[in-house]
């Protein structure tokens, strides 16, 4: 028993003392964080299955003396074993195929979820949230989902924001306005080249479109980049108080769903009459309102 728990603590010791060695190495080499913690586990559990492979071997022990009749270890392999390994399976495409990175922040698209990836292994992989929440997800499960990456290569991220104004209004002006307010935000970006997306370039600079010519008024679309992806609502936020401050100060009228009501000799007459009963204390049945000259 002594021999055993010395074993052990051996191989705590060993396993601290080789991550402590190789890690910066290992680091260096893989240049990427989910690779290097996963390599470094995998010196850990070598070093303790050395440990366990020893110990086996003080008491007199093999492999073949703890194995299962092939029933019971093809129940166990189909029953426990078989998610066990689907989901290392599942981690080790997700290290291959990087769709993200520890530090990144992710969106889970079925769950509108945002947060920052705090850890990958080949078992799950750990969500710290915006909400200050932790969010642990088999690897298997990830797979499956739809996860958009917000600060992967490039943190750059484009938002948009449709303003419709008056045709009554300077739309040159509102333009200029709109895209000034924009600026005017510090994660905004206010210019310089053109940011490339795929084979397309796009303006870096806030840019106002004209978008649509409706019903109400004339749709400006307002495109512009923010630096970091982290606070999207807060700066999405800003903008919008300052294109408000912009146009009230201006000749810039922000259009509204409304209605004019025309009356002319081609829109008929409508009889109206009280009955004694109906009439209450307001004017008597023949009486004539101040406006009805007017509306006919």
């Amino acid at each position: 028993m002594l021999t055993s728990l010395l074993v052990i603590v051996l191989a705590l010791l060993a396993s601290r003392l080789l991550v402590r060695l190789l890690g910066r190495r290992v680091a260096q080499r893989f240049r990427r964080p989910s690779l290097t913690r996963t390599a470094l586990r995998g010196i850990r559990v070598g070093v303790y299955v050395l440990a366990l492979l020893t110990i086996m071997g003080i008491y007199g022990l093999g492999i073949g003396d703890i194995g299962l009749s092939v029933a019971v270890f093809s129940a166990v392999v189909g029953v426990v074993v078989a998610p066990i390994v689907g989901s290392f399976i599942s981690g080790v495409f997700l290290l291959a195929d990087q769709p993200y990175e520890i530090g990144d922040m992710i969106e889970l698209a079925d769950r509108g979820q945002r947060g920052f990836v705090e850890d990958i292994t080949l078992r799950h992989t750990k969500v710290f949230t915006l909400d200050n929440t932790f969010l642990v997800i088999p690897n298997g499960s990830m797979r499956d989902r739809d996860v958009v990456n917000y600060s992967a290569e490039d943190p750059r991220t484009r938002l948009s924001l449709d303003v419709l104004v008056t045709y009554e209004s300077d739309i040159a002006e509102a333009r200029k306005l709109v895209e000034r307010a924009a600026r005017d935000v510090d994660n905004v970006i206010e210019g310089g080249p053109n940011i490339r997306v795929g084979a397309a370039r796009y303006p870096a600079a806030p840019t106002a479109y004209i978008n649509e010519f409706g019903d109400h008024g004339v749709l400006l679309t307002l495109r512009y980049w923010v630096t970091e992806p982290y606070k999207l609502l807060a700066s999405r936020s800003k903008v919008q108080t300052n294109v408000w401050d912009a146009l009230d100060d201006a000749d810039v009228e922000i259009a509204y769903p409304h209605s004019h009501l025309f009356f002319d000799e081609t829109s008929g007459e409508m009889q109206v009459s009280l009955s004694e009963s109906d009439a209450g204390p307001g004017p008597s049945p023949g009486a004539q309102f101040p406006d009805e000259r007017d509306a006919e």
